[in-house]
């Protein structure tokens, strides 16, 4: 899988060195696209019988995933090492990738396919496979799952004197704490676009504080990074993009469900399903 996590670099006024030169911000030189697997030659796919199998289940249930149905789990943990490869080469990595902590030994790899809505989801408990599964559908549930542990009742308040530099963040968690109070599922998401907004460092670490720190990472790879990450509130979320030299270009509060960055579109689904499906009429004509 590809690195995991990105690095995390300073932010906001004050943070980076002034040049008196006119300096333009680098355009991005790396940008993650679909480019179709390399299919498996006639002699793999012979010797992977159940792979073709459930590479017919994934497009069914992308079908059904594209028309707001409910996801799909399908269990690969007991395929033969050739049927195993044959899904490896043919679903690839997409954009948004994960890893959850089960407990102290055991954690989730979460990867997405090149396919909107196909998860690859493998657990390991130390350096060992104990689970392979793929999850066709808008998110993982393990990420709504891991979103919603060890949650906050509430925003904690702060007591005396705000610290040093800290202006503008009390009235950001006073709308934070609104609109979670009024939020609905299924809402459009608010956005507070914290890279417009006169904050400081230290307004974005104690908004940080009150907020938390949610037990889901989720990064986005397309131009550049973006981090996605749960807080301790639910349905707040903060949501940063760097450039792919790994500068800050959006810092943003999101009050959502899931944030659309890290979720697959009905119509990405739709589409996956269309490609996927030429792929196995492809497969078929070489066995």
């Amino acid at each position: 899988m590809k690195p995991f996590p990105i690095p995390v670099v300073p932010f906001g006024p004050g943070s980076q060195a002034e040049d008196e030169n006119l300096d333009y911000m680098p355009m991005p030189k790396d940008m993650s696209v679909y480019l179709q697997p390399a299919l498996p030659d006639a002699a793999s796919l012979a010797a992977a019988p159940r792979a073709h199998a459930v590479l017919q289940q994934i497009t069914q249930a992308l079908a059904a995933a594209g028309a707001g149905e409910g996801g799909t789990v399908i269990d690969i943990t007991g395929l033969p090492a050739p049927d195993r490869q044959v899904i490896n080469q043919v679903l690839g990595e997409g954009e948004v990738s994960a890893k959850i902590e089960l407990d102290a030994d055991a954690q989730v790899h979460v990867q997405e396919s090149v396919f909107a809505g196909v998860w690859r989801l493998i657990t390991l408990r130390g350096e060992v496979v104990t689970g392979d599964h793929v999850e066709i559908g808008p998110v993982p549930r393990l990420f709504v799952e891991a979103a919603a542990f060890d949650l906050w009742p509430d925003m904690p308040e702060w007591a005396g004197a705000l610290p040093p530099n800290v202006v503008n963040a009390p009235a950001l968690l006073h709308e934070v704490r609104d609109q979670l109070g009024r939020w609905l599922p299924g809402q459009t998401p608010h956005v507070i676009n914290l890279t417009l907004l006169p904050v400081s460092m230290e307004d974005i670490a104690f908004l940080d504080h009150h907020l938390g720190t949610g037990g889901l990472l989720v990064l986005s790879r397309g131009y550049g990074n973006c981090r996605i990450s749960s807080t301790r509130l639910r349905h707040c979320w903060r949501v940063v993009y760097y450039n792919s030299a790994d500068s800050v270009i959006l810092n943003s509060v999101e009050i959502t469900d899931m944030p659309d960055v890290a979720t697959a579109a009905p119509e990405d689904m739709r589409d996956a399903h269309e490609r996927l499906a030429d792929i196995l009429c492809v497969l078929s004509e070489t066995e």
